[in-house]
This record gives C-alpha cells, sequence and structure tokens, in this order.
C-alpha cells in the first residue's frame, strides 16, 4: 500500500497530490460505500449462475450479517441517550415547542407522500394485465384495523421497559374449535360391489361431518424486535424531568452524554478512524451481494411486476428529491441539495441495509459534522424521526393496497381511497425501523377496504428491492427535518444559551483571601490560590460585590 501511494505521489504534481489527499479525507468512505454496494450486486448477480445451496448462501453472507448485528447493536443506546440528554439540555418551553413542530411536520410530510402515491398509482394504473397466481394458500384470520391501533397505543407505555428493548406486544388470534352437541350418525350407505361375487357388495357407510365451528379469541401476545416507539417515549419523559431536577438530575445526564459521546466514537472506528477499522465497505459488499443471491429470477419479477415497480420508484422519487428539498427551501431559503450533499454517506447505508434505525448512528454522523446541525436538536429529531416518520412505506403501502385492488378488478370509491390514505398514515407510525416492515402494517390497510391480506404474496418478491429505496427516503426526510427544526428553534435555543452564559457570569468564586465590596469587573482582584479561603463575589451590571452569609461548596454554585 505504501508503495503504490509512493509511486502515485511521484507520478503527480503536488497540489493534484494534495487534492486528491483531501478528497479522500472527506469523501473517501463515501467513494467506498458506493464502490462496495456496486461490487456487491456485481459479485451477487455474478454467483447467480452456481446455485449455491441455502447454508453455503448463509456462509456467505456472514460477514454482512456482522454489520447489520454491529449497527442493531448501537440503536437502543444511541435513541436512549440522545433523548435524554438532548431533552434535558433544553427548558420546557423550548422542547415543548420543538416536540410540537417535529411531529405536525412528520404526520404532515407522511400524508403528502401517501397522496403523491395514490395520484401516481391511479394515472398509471400498474394493476391492468397483471394476473394472479394459481394457487393462493388459505389467508386465516386477520387482524382488524382496531387492534392494531390499540397494540400501537399499548407499545406507547411498555408495562416492563426490560422487556421493550427485545420485544414489542401483540395481539394474537388464537382458533377455538366448538364442540358438536349432536352425535353424528352415518348419512349415506353404499354398496361396493364385489368382484368375486358380482351378485354380492360390501356395504359401506359414508358420514357427512359438517364443517367445525371455529371461533378467534383475542389474546395477548409478543413479536420478537424491540419496542423503538415504547423506549422514545420514556426518554424523552426522562430527559425532560432531568432538565427540571437542575443539578440534582446533572450526574444522570453525564452518563447520558458520556455513553452518547462513546457510541459516536464506535461508529467512527468501525466506519473509518484508523488502518484496521475499515470494516464497513467490506460487510456492505457481502450484505448486498447475499440480498441478490436469495433474489427470485430477475427477469420474470420484471415482466409481472415492472410497472409497479416503475410505479413505487416515481413516487419515492418525487416526494424525495421535489416536495422533501422544496419544503426544506421555502422554509429555510437555503439550497437543500448542499445539505443533501452531507447526507449522501447516510442514505448510501440505508440502501445497503434498508433499515432507518439501524441508519440511525450514521445519519446522527452526518448531521453534525457534515450539515452543521445543532447537537441537542439532531438527539431529539432524529430518533423521533426513525421511529414514526416514514414517508417511504407510506406512499409504498397506499401504492400496494390500489394496486392489489386493481389486479381483482376492485373499483375503490372516493371514501375508500380517502380510508386508505389516513390508515397508511397511520400505520407507517406503527411500523418498525427493520428491513421490510412495511409487509407487516400493510395488512391493516388492506383490511381497511376489504381487500384480501392474502395477495399481499403478489409482491413480496420484489419487497426487498423497493424496501431499500424507500428507506433511503425515510432517512431523508428524518434529515430534512432536524434542518427545519434547527432553523424555526435556533432562536429559542440561542436565547436560552445566552441566558445561561449571563447566569453563570452572576456568580464569581475565588481561592484568595482578597476581597472586595464594590469595585468594577475589571477591577476584581486576581485569584490567590496560594490560599484556601473560599469567598463568594457576586456581579450585577459591572461591579462585583462580596457576598456574606453560609458557605457554598462547588456543587451548590
Amino acid at each position: 500500500m505504501e508503495c503504490i501511494k509512493h509511486i502515485i505521489k511521484s507520478l503527480v504534481s503536488v497540489k493534484v497530490w494534495a487534492y486528491i489527499k483531501g478528497y479522500c479525507k472527506r469523501n473517501g468512505l463515501l467513494t467506498l460505500s458506493v464502490i462496495a454496494v456496486v461490487s456487491g450486486c456485481v459479485l451477487g448477480f455474478s454467483l447467480r449462475s452456481f446455485n449455491l445451496s441455502t447454508q453455503a448462501k448463509i456462509y456467505f453472507s456472514f460477514p454482512g450479517e456482522l454489520l447489520m448485528r454491529m449497527l442493531k447493536m448501537l440503536i437502543l443506546p444511541l435513541i436512549t441517550s440522545s433523548l435524554m440528554s438532548g431533552l434535558s439540555a433544553m427548558d420546557t418551553k423550548a422542547s415543548g415547542r420543538l416536540g410540537v413542530l417535529t411531529i405536525t411536520y412528520y404526520l404532515w410530510t407522511t400524508f403528502i407522500a401517501v397522496i403523491v402515491g395514490i395520484i401516481l398509482v391511479l394515472v398509471i394504473h400498474p394493476g391492468t394485465g397483471t394476473e394472479k397466481d394459481g394457487h393462493r394458500g388459505g389467508s386465516g384470520p386477520v387482524m382488524t384495523s382496531a387492534d392494531a391501533l390499540l397494540d400501537l397505543i399499548r407499545n406507547m407505555i411498555p408495562s416492563n421497559l426490560i422487556e421493550a428493548t427485545f420485544q414489542q406486544y401483540r395481539t394474537d388470534l388464537v382458533p377455538i374449535v366448538a364442540s358438536s352437541l349432536v352425535e353424528s350418525q352415518a348419512n349415506y350407505v353404499y354398496v361396493m360391489p364385489d368382484h368375486n361375487n358380482p351378485q354380492l357388495g360390501h356395504p359401506v357407510f359414508l358420514e357427512i361431518t359438517p364443517a367445525p365451528d371455529i371461533k378467534y379469541k383475542i389474546v395477548p401476545g409478543h413479536s420478537s424486535g424491540m419496542n423503538v416507539l415504547g423506549i422514545v417515549i420514556f426518554s424523552a419523559t426522562m430527559g425532560l424531568l432531568l432538565g427540571k431536577m437542575g443539578e440534582r438530575g446533572a450526574p444522570l445526564v453525564n452518563v447520558c452524554q458520556c455513553v452518547n459521546e462513546c457510541v459516536m466514537k464506535i461508529i467512527n472506528a468501525a466506519m473509518w478512524c484508523g488502518r484496521s477499522s475499515r470494516y464497513f465497505p467490506f460487510g456492505i459488499v457481502f450484505l448486498v451481494a447475499g440480498k441478490i443471491l436469495d433474489m427470485h429470477d430477475p427477469a420474470h419479477l420484471g415482466e409481472k411486476l415492472g410497472m409497479y415497480f416503475i410505479t413505487v420508484l416515481a413516487g419515492l422519487f418525487v416526494h424525495g428529491l421535489i416536495l422533501l428539498p422544496l419544503f426544506y427551501f421555502v422554509i429555510t431559503r437555503k439550497n437543500p441539495f448542499t445539505y443533501i450533499r452531507g447526507l449522501l454517506q447516510a442514505l448510501v447505508i440505508a440502501l445497503a441495509t434498508s433499515s432507518s434505525s439501524a441508519t440511525l448512528p450514521i445519519t446522527m454522523k452526518c448531521l453534525l459534522e457534515n450539515c452543521g446541525v445543532d447537537r441537542q436538536i439532531a438527539r431529539f429529531v432524529l430518533p423521533v424521526g426513525a421511529t414514526i416518520n416514514m414517508d417511504g412505506t407510506a406512499l409504498y403501502e397506499a401504492v400496494a393496497a390500489i394496486f392489489i385492488a386493481q389486479v381483482n378488478e376492485y373499483e375503490l370509491d372516493f371514501g375508500q381511497l380517502v380510508t386508505i390514505s389516513i390508515t397508511a398514515t397511520a400505520a407507517s407510525i406503527g411500523a418498525a425501523g427493520i428491513p421490510q416492515a412495511g409487509l407487516v402494517t400493510m395488512v391493516i390497510v388492506l383490511t381497511s377496504v376489504g381487500l384480501p391480506p392474502a395477495d399481499i404474496t403478489l409482491i413480496v418478491a420484489i419487497d426487498w428491492v423497493l424496501d431499500r429505496f424507500r428507506t433511503m427516503i425515510n432517512v431523508l426526510g428524518d434529515a430534512l427535518a432536524a434542518g427545519i427544526m434547527c432553523h424555526l428553534c435556533k432562536k429559542d435555543f440561542e436565547r436560552r444559551e445566552s441566558n445561561a452564559n449571563s447566569a453563570r457570569r452572576d456568580t464569581v468564586i475565588s481561592f484568595g483571601g482578597q476581597s472586595v465590596q464594590s469595585c468594577a469587573l475589571s477591577e476584581a482582584p486576581l485569584m490567590d490560590y496560594a490560599h484556601r479561603c473560599d469567598y463568594v463575589y457576586e456581579v450585577e451590571g459591572d461591579c462585583v460585590t462580596e457576598k456574606s452569609g453560609p458557605t457554598y461548596n462547588l456543587c451548590q454554585v
């Protein structure tokens, strides 16, 4: 490596070498990530002809699995430490205004994304000419929209905080077979001929048993996966209360700040810092290649779902590259694409991992280092956005629901379209920031307008590709929201910081034996550290006055 670097340095001029070195320092990880995604696609398609076994695919994807596990490992400490330390540094008025603006903006952009998806799917009409598969399994019991909404509310208030770190509440439907009260009797008698003696026959009694009466009982259950929504609400509440506690809550706030800083250092170490810590691009190659190896026949998928794929991508393009930047420009009067340029690393990771929660540490790093977003605002807006702001998922669910209706030749009226828009917006809030979580909440949207949930199998084969693009839009929406909130709430935090600085200047501590009763601030005596006698001085305007009374220790001041 050093030899290659020396050869390149000898062939180019000093200015060119300085430019190359500066570019690699600024964008080296981004460049390697893009190369890793392309290399993973090439490697995956090249190995498809070998028809690897399932076990071989698991072994091949192991480096990518390690990368995903490493990112998911950081989600819990990052969310809790970011929210608790960020909100504890805000006053009640500033944090309340930030929270209201953030949630309102998230709901607004999600609803706009649904409207864009509905318009495009009605104009393009991708379901025309698409046929169902011949075999379709039974759908079984389907959870109603009301149960799904109640599950969302239950997960907002977890009964066990430790349990919320690895599973969440979900309503289960258990089948119960009603016992028959009437004894079964033979209904028909059939005489089977005897081949040895055709004149005789064997009577066969046929009993027609009625179908069992199956009812479904609603019971509490759980699904694996972290309850991010409950953890976010608990952490935000703790952060607000720690801010009100003042000095008594300072030790826990310091712990949260240290944890947050350690998490960011772990991210830097795993991504780029150090000569031996460049695992990120290596893991992306195998993560992408492993997914391509599991993909069905691309030619068949393109023929069957090509127009559906184009419709979803067109909606994501319009919302992510036109509407969201337009909102950012109208509110902040700044160039949105300059801002987005600093987010390219997070967008590439979102494309590779298809998980907005796993991309959260990278997005936080990009906002703080490249986009100049206030740390307190980023610590609040990003974790909340990674939980409830799923613009791409909401758009995809609206398009998929209407696509399935078109395949079934089911005409939707205006009221049903409104129902889809509202349900898709609400369902996207409950979608976890994990790969292909939209398929789970897709059932809620379909049942709200009476469509068969079993037809989700029409789009499952191509969902893993679309999941990556809609995750990019989810991450982009969170990051642009952080920039907008930083612009809207910047004065609140500057005012609070100036008040805090003036409050800190109200008291002067000296360790010397000198004292003054009243003098100008510029004439305050120098501290004599040879003596350990503590004195407290108060500043009023330009005068410093010795404070008499009880002794103060450093923690009280």
